[in-house]
């Protein structure tokens, strides 16, 4: 497709922007950075599925976009019909920041060098549900009596004269939200369409790069298999950062899911619509399962328990359907069909499926169905693509081995699939001190939580606040919440609840205070600087043996071959997520403690637990983390403690 002089061209342009005009703008060209670059060049070229596991402060993002730039740039000196990159990865952050910080500065890089005459552009693209249709929203103002609703909700439906996105409107009540969007089936034919307007503008030629998250690609990929009409533009190459997340997203896209939000709008929906005595009864019904599912996913509660509540919902969205379902709007109908379908299916407990919980968008507890194995989808819907692919993350491999993601992902036997692994540039030998002490709480001791509760005031004494705690369930971080709280501590004390957003404000604006977290926290968020300083793990975060993990063990001839090929490398890559809220910039230092009596020197999982980890010292003494601490720190620090 590419001769080999243009290829040279395109290589010679990697080198050219990585080792001139970066560093022009002060950014140090890193050769590993620089590597990973050409590799993605080539996978690119051959059209390859390229893995890449990136460790923190590689520089992945530019390394795919230079990448990126290049490759499209070749393919217009061999003049072959313009197409987009698509980008997807599983945070809006990251999809915010490659739009608005990535590319406009690697844009004004290459336009001031004259390498491009024209700004690189990038447009983020979301499902229909995210835009509003004109149609729908001028008949909504028109049925709303905007002096009787909350005023921030009323100036919210009035904004999206103004703004398309959806999203825009934060203040938007779902109920609006529902009867606002773009419907699934849109025969609009108005040429004053915004929408189809700036469907028009995604589509065209204009944005080298389209940005959507793992759901979207998931959804065009089945809508292509299926004969149904693409969402998003053909494109030349995809790019999936923070692959690591696509294995879980797939499977809740090839799944069924229902969330805590789904059926509290439901209930204001035939709040709004006057079914008062619908509203009312459903809402009882379903108060005992909302109470469970506000709170995170815990591997000691069942599923069960959560079904149990199910019964009494089940019957009540029944007596719905049959009393008013025909009078409601197709919206809510369609909406309490859905929900109904999904209550009776948790309910008849299905042999073909798996049936887990997961954290949902809020910080509760997501419910989800599922086919076990996601192989051949995957393949069907992703991989049989003919254009390159590049997968990246930092958490793919286990040292160099991807065995673990390739089977999850469905790549196993993909001959197209190369790998590829870029440590971190980072010291951690110089700024990272692993504590594992000597004799660690015991699990199974009575006053397990006493013990644990006391290590972990003893290092926050050492380390001087500055303190993440992350915990693998729900009710251990309760039960050590409830210890510190009786033990004098001279730092502010923040538990992560439903509200993760406000609490982490809360702990970023108060230096030196210690955060208590579970679920997201372990890869959801960053905590560059001084702000943890000392990251806490009680206990290994092997998976608990929910269905879903006792159908994978099915695979395997016995308990060893299931925990060595599975249990453990998922938990090694959960542990690499964890420590990488430790250590975000260069700069950074921290005393990573683990606290499990598993990971102690000699024990079960010593090996595995040092494997996941980078190389850096490691101590069974409380004054050694003391004297670290001291060490690596400036006053600043202590005084922000104090």
């Amino acid at each position: 497709m590419i001769n080999y002089d243009n290829r040279q061209v395109a290589h010679r342009e990697i080198d050219h922007i990585f080792k001139i005009l970066f560093p022009r703008h002060v950014m140090m060209a890193r050769p590993s950075q620089i590597e990973l670059s050409h590799k993605m060049m080539d996978a690119m070229i051959h059209s390859k599925i390229a893995l890449s596991d990136a460790g923190t402060g590689i520089g992945k993002t530019y390394a795919y976009l230079v990448a990126g730039v290049s490759f499209s740039r070749a393919l217009s000196r061999e003049n072959i019909p313009f197409q987009p990159i698509l980008i997807s990865t599983s945070s809006i952050a990251l999809q915010t920041a490659v739009r608005e910080e990535y590319i406009p500065f690697l844009s004004s890089v290459l336009m001031e060098d004259k390498l491009i005459q024209a700004p690189i552009r990038a447009v983020i693209r979301k499902g229909k549900s995210h835009y509003v249709c004109d149609e729908r929203l001028m008949r909504r103002l028109r049925q709303v009596d905007l002096a009787r609703k909350n005023p921030l909700a009323a100036q919210a439906l009035l904004s999206l004269r103004d703004h398309l996105d959806t999203d825009q409107a934060p203040h938007l009540s779902q109920y609006d939200r529902n009867r606002v969007c773009v419907p699934t089936v849109c025969d609009c034919r108005l040429n004053s369409c915004r929408y189809r307007c700036y469907m028009d503008a995604c589509n065209s030629d204009r944005y080298l790069f389209q940005i959507c998250n793992h759901n979207l690609l998931l959804a065009d990929a089945i809508h292509r298999g299926s004969g149904h009409r693409p969402i998003l533009p053909d494109a030349c190459a995809w790019v999936i950062d923070e692959a690591h997340k696509l294995p879980e997203t797939a499977r809740q896209m090839f799944g069924i899911t229902l969330a805590a939000k789904d059926i509290r709008t439901l209930i204001s929906t035939l709040r709004a619509e006057r079914y008062l005595l619908a509203s009312e009864s459903l809402a009882e019904m379903a108060a005992a399962l909302l109470d469970l599912m506000s709170m995170p996913p815990d591997g000691d509660r069942p599923f069960s328990d959560y079904v149990r509540h199910m019964i009494g919902l089940a019957q009540t969205l029944v007596t719905i359907q049959k009393q008013i379902g025909r009078v409601l709007t197709p919206t809510t109908r369609k909406e309490l069909d859905r929900i109904s379908s999904t209550v009776h299916l948790f309910l008849e407990e299905r042999s073909d499926l798996v049936f887990y919980t997961a954290a949902d968008d809020d910080g509760g507890t997501l419910l989800c169905a599922s086919i076990s194995d996601l192989t051949a989808q995957l393949h069907a819907t992703l991989w049989s693509q003919p254009h390159p692919i590049l997968i990246t993350s930092g958490t793919l491999a286990i040292g160099k081995d991807f065995s673990r993601f390739k089977e999850e992902a469905g790549l196993t036997r993909d001959p197209r699939t190369e790998e590829s692994v870029s440590p971190s540039p980072y010291d951690y030998r110089k700024n990272c001190l692993l504590y594992v002490p000597a004799m660690p709480p015991r699990y199974q001791d009575a006053d397990y939580f006493d013990q644990l509760a006391g290590e972990i005031r003893d290092l926050l004494i050492a380390a001087h606040g500055h303190a993440l705690v992350l915990f693998t369930s729900y009710a251990a971080m309760s039960a050590v919440k409830e210890r510190l709280k009786h033990q004098p501590l001279p730092f502010s004390l923040f538990t992560m609840g439903r509200n993760a957003s406000h609490t982490m404000a809360q702990f970023k604006a108060a230096p030196g205070s210690v955060l208590l977290a579970t679920g997201a926290a372990w890869e959801g968020f960053d905590f560059p600087g001084d702000c943890v300083s000392l990251l806490v793990i009680p206990r290994l975060p092997f998976q608990y043996p929910d269905a879903l993990q006792e159908k994978k063990r099915e695979a395997y001839p016995d308990l060893h071959s299931f925990i060595r090929t599975v249990a453990v490398p998922e938990m090694q890559i959960k542990l690499k997520q964890g420590f990488g809220r430790a250590i975000r910039m260069e700069s950074d230092t921290c005393v990573i403690a683990i606290l499990d009596e598993r990971s102690a020197r000699g024990s079960r999982y010593f090996k595995d637990t040092r494997t996941a980890l980078p190389p850096m010292p490691m101590t069974s003494s409380i004054y050694e983390v003391a004297r670290f601490i001291r060490r690596v720190k400036d006053n600043g620090y202590f005084e922000e403690a104090a």
